[in-house]
């Protein structure tokens, strides 16, 4: 004890220097937006470069697992076409082919990239790619794996992104049960990295365990009809008026290793408009 108290008093006009230093550091980044943002765009990038060293060689042991979950959804999706194509000539001979109108992704670009960090057991989780501006990449872009909703761009330097992944408190999602029009917001509760919760749903609908969870469209950030997960369970709020569902994600985040970022032809346009708003 002596030896550190001597210490601290031998150097104690230093001590002061950097506890004077991390404070004014704290106080400008707290209080001034600019500021923040340049300091995260930064770290961004200077992260990135570690990580993306670390991720080369941890992502070798998960490619076995990745190739067989892959062999697996190939065979059951060539089943799936088979089935579809049959569908579709039945229903072309019954109402003739001008009337078959299958949905489109028309306009819509993505960005495959590769995950070089990743979190799963914190308040507020984010994931960073090893793609940014200089490959097309902006804020406010939304992520998919190959199994569904990842999160939501948020920093973006000129070789790194920053994602919002969906397990934090700060992401919020539209979405909708599958073939119906029902909606509501899907959260995260900081519990399982497995569920996550679709609140705000009309507490009068009945709905089934084991029904599809999609978005809803009604954003420019994801395409409408992309899978979430599955219904679990669910319950009615204290107020009555809504309920609850439980949703197991389909993304599986503790093997996330490539993702798709999607650059939507709207959101250009509707960022603009709320800049408009703003403005006025």
């Amino acid at each position: 004890m002596r030896n550190l108290l001597n210490f601290l008093i031998k150097y104690s006009s230093w001590s002061v220097f950097i506890i004077l230093t991390v404070l004014c550091l704290f106080l400008i980044y707290k209080d001034n937006s600019y500021q923040r943002y340049v300091f995260l765009t930064s770290a961004n990038g200077l992260s990135a470069s570690v990580y993306k060293t670390t991720s080369n060689v941890t992502g070798y042991f998960n490619l076995r697992e990745i190739n067989d979950d892959l062999n697996e959804r190939q065979a059951a999706l060539e089943t799936e076409l088979v089935s579809l194509r049959k569908s579709l000539e039945t229903a072309k001979e019954l109402l003739g082919a001008d009337s078959i109108k299958l949905p489109s992704l028309s306009g819509y670009k993505f960005i495959t990239a590769h995950v070089i960090n990743n979190s799963i057991n914190r308040p507020n989780n984010y994931i960073t790619i090893e793609k940014g501006s200089a490959d097309g990449i902006e804020p406010q872009m939304g992520v998919i794996d190959r199994n569904g909703i990842v999160g939501i761009v948020d920093v973006v330097s000129d070789h790194a992104a920053r994602v919002i992944s969906l397990l934090n408190s700060d992401f919020k999602l539209s979405c909708k049960v599958k073939n119906t029009s029902h909606f509501g917001a899907l959260i995260w509760d900081g519990k399982s990295p497995e569920y996550a919760i679709l609140s705000e749903m009309p507490s009068h609908v009945r709905f089934v365990r084991g029904d599809t969870v999609v978005t809803s469209g009604y954003s420019a950030v994801f395409p409408p009809d992309i899978p979430v997960g599955i219904i679990d369970n669910g319950w009615r709020d204290p107020d009555g008026n809504f309920s609850s569902l439980k949703i197991k994600v389909f993304t599986d985040f503790s093997t996330l290793s490539t993702v798709k970022v999607i650059s939507s032809p709207l959101r250009k346009e509707l960022k603009q408009l709320e800049e408009q708003n703003s403005d006025e």
